[in-house]
């Protein structure tokens, strides 16, 4: 794991500007740091060793001299492509990753990035044609951001590496914060810095003479049972229309499309172990991590939480299942003085503002691990390939008035939507809006009325629903089903026949619930919970691995059938029958919390209000925000009027993070040029 930055075009001061660079992002890679300053590129490293620690060092050039290569990440199969390449001729000096990485791209080019099983942002510059490539790991893991500053091409891990490069004038992208005051989150590609902009997953982008071009390597389709083999891979894998419509209708319980997903995970879980370094594991109670703790053979596992009362504190259960698994287990009980005081290193470290407060929490349990391991695993996106979060059984409970004409149930809901707040209101108005108005993601903090009432200037942008309007569109209308080769790691496109109806890819080939999964699989996912998994993890140079997102397991998942995922009104259904060996009966079961933070209740309490009743009158909320409508919003929330902390919240990073990156960093600077 490191930090990774570089930039394009000579200049006097290439050492002095990349060293700059470098220094930002220090703490992604504490262990040591290299450079490469050739006449048209420039290239910075921060290493974090985790595999062969003493000849790891980057940047890496390949066999031939003609590739240099920085890479931030893990390539889980590198011992077999490794193989594959040494059976072609090509010798190693090293024993690491990113040697095989940068020969595999020197011998498959971009195809390189079909046959990779892991986590990467990299950059590669190729000397004989003076072009450089940019990639992300097809579901979001590591960050790769982008900027042209002045001619200069640049690229980094984090964008406070970009910020570090001279000329870069800060502004925010006020199209960005409109959009985050309802997903919670950065959702546009271009950050909240405007001109600073990020790569998205599976992408991959080739830039040369001053120019760049962007393209999509991966997708993240659900198939949906849909496998159609070509003649020549006829004998790999399983067909999974035949094998999904077997179990349906012999096999109620799914027996054979669990085992194969539990040989799936315990292989995905083995190859996520491979380390020159202890590995570690965090342990949140519930199912995701009990597994991965248990599994795994890990020694030690790391808890966090909250001294409110049960609801805020899994504790107790995550001590179960590590003593369940023989674990060693270190828990941190993080006070309401100290989680404050955190927040404006929190969004340093983030980059950009996130209104999910439960990235503070995995902002102290990394700390808390990083003073034991350098590595660990970590249950992200099991929810989204699985269907585990609750929101998902919303459609079938929809289903009750299902009956009612659309029409009829539209008109209602907007009638509702007049009401005071109460018991069922919400219910009503979300039976009157298809699926594409309702969901935006496992967050929906400010309505489109909501933006115009508190933003100044209202909303000049998109709104939500525009915004997620083609990708809604896409899925509906995709005639493509994605195929990956199980033994080689082969990511291959198919062109198969447009069919109507349930079982085909027209438009009525996704249900709600998957709609709805795919949404958080393409936006929520990355945005949010790799994001923060991430930038906290990196915090204290500690590296995240996340087993669940791993390509064979992903396979396997993306063509799971709707009852395999929730059943009998249990989300994760199959998942959870899969991993149940491993963990405690009442873990299996138990509802998801993730990480339960008490601000609602601390947004009630005195001293809390005050601080954040000072933040939403200062001229920085002025600025952006009509003030009293801010105040309104807290006082309500503080009278028990409504339960406003997530708007609060939401608000509240942002003002954080504004301080923390223009009138914070402003005042050094000014201070240091007197």
């Amino acid at each position: 794991m490191c930090g990774i930055c570089e930039f394009t075009g000579y200049r006097n001061d290439q050492k002095a500007v990349i060293e700059r660079m470098m220094k930002s992002i220090e703490h992604r890679g504490p262990d040591s740091e290299g450079s490469f300053c050739g006449g048209e590129i420039t290239l910075g490293f921060r290493r974090l060793s985790i595999i062969d620690l003493e000849d790891g060092q980057q940047p890496m050039e390949s066999a031939d001299g003609n590739l240099q290569i920085v890479f931030n990440g893990e390539i889980y199969d590198y011992k077999e492509l490794r193989a594959e390449l040494e059976a072609a001729g090509i010798s190693f000096r090293t024993h690491s990753d990113t040697e095989v990485l940068v020969n595999t791209i020197q011998k498959y080019g971009e195809k390189a990035l079909d046959k990779l099983r892991g986590m990467f942002g990299f950059a590669v510059w190729n000397e004989k044609e003076q072009t450089l490539m940019l990639a992300r790991d097809f579901f979001g893991i590591k960050p790769v951001y982008y900027a042209q500053i002045d001619g200069h091409f640049v690229f980094a891990s984090e964008i406070k590496s970009i910020l570090a490069f001279p000329g870069y004038k800060r502004e925010v992208n006020r199209l960005a914060l409109e959009q985050y005051l309802s997903f919670q989150y950065s959702a546009l590609e271009e950050t909240f810095f405007k001109g600073i902009y990020k790569l998205m997953p599976g992408h991959v982008l080739i830039y040369r003479d001053g120019k760049y071009e962007i393209k999509s390597y991966f997708k993240a389709r659900l198939t949906l049972g849909q496998w159609e083999e070509s003649q020549e891979n006829s004998n790999v894998g399983t067909r999974r229309d035949e094998n999904v419509n077997e179990l349906k209708e012999n096999n109620p319980d799914m027996q054979p499309l669990q085992a194969r997903l539990e040989t799936i995970l315990d292989d995905s879980v083995k190859h996520h172990m491979l380390s020159d370094v202890e590995v570690g594991a965090f342990l949140s109670g519930g199912v995701d991590s009990g597994y991965l703790a248990a599994a795994s053979g890990a020694d030690q596992a790391f808890t966090v939480g909250f001294d409110e009362g049960n609801r805020y504190n899994e504790v107790e259960k995550a001590a179960q299942v590590a003593k369940a698994a023989g674990l060693r287990h270190h828990v941190k009980i993080i006070s309401k003085e100290e989680f404050w005081n955190s927040l404006p290193d929190v969004m340093y470290h983030m980059d950009e503002p996130s209104g999910d407060a439960s990235a503070v929490a995995l902002y102290f349990l990394a700390q808390e691990a990083a003073k034991h391991v350098k590595v660990v695993l970590s249950g992200e996106g099991a929810d989204e390939l699985f269907g585990g979060y609750n929101i998902y059984r919303e459609p079938e409970a929809l289903k009750m008035v299902g009956w009612i004409p659309f029409g009829i149930r539209r008109a209602v809901g907007r009638l509702a939507a007049k009401l005071p707040d109460v018991k069922g209101r919400d219910f009503l108005i979300r039976a009157g809006k298809k699926v594409e108005e309702r969901f935006i993601g496992n967050a929906y903090i400010y309505g489109e009325k909501e933006k115009n009432q508190i933003l100044k200037g209202g909303v000049t942008g998109q709104t939500t629903q525009e915004f997620l309007k083609p990708f809604y569109k896409e899925i509906e209308n995709d005639r493509f089903l994605e195929k990956t080769d199980r033994t080689k790691h082969t990511h291959k496109v198919c062109r198969i026949e447009k069919k109507s109806g349930r079982d085909g890819l027209g438009k009525s080939h996704l249900q709600d619930m998957e709609k709805m999964q795919s949404v958080d699989l393409n936006y929520w996912l990355p945005g949010d919970i790799l994001q923060k998994a991430d930038k906290m993890s990196m915090a204290h140079s500690l590296e995240v691995r996340v087993p669940f997102l791993d390509k064979d397991v992903w396979t396997l998942a993306a063509g799971l059938p709707k009852e395999a995922k929730i059943a009998d009104g249990t989300t994760k259904d199959i998942f959870r029958k899969a991993v149940s060996k491993y963990i405690p009966q009442d873990t299996d079961g138990r509802k998801k919390l993730g990480f339960p933070i008490p601000i609602r209740v601390w947004l009630r309490q005195d001293d809390w209000y005050q601080m954040v009743k000072e933040l939403f009158t200062s001229k920085e909320a002025e600025e952006f925000f009509h003030t009293e409508k801010l105040l309104q919003l807290l006082r309500e929330h503080k009278e028990g009027k409504k339960d406003n902390s997530r708007k609060i919240w939401t608000v509240l990073a942002f003002l954080i993070w504004h301080h923390t990156f223009f009138y914070k960093e402003s005042s050094e600077r000014q201070l240091q040029s007197n």
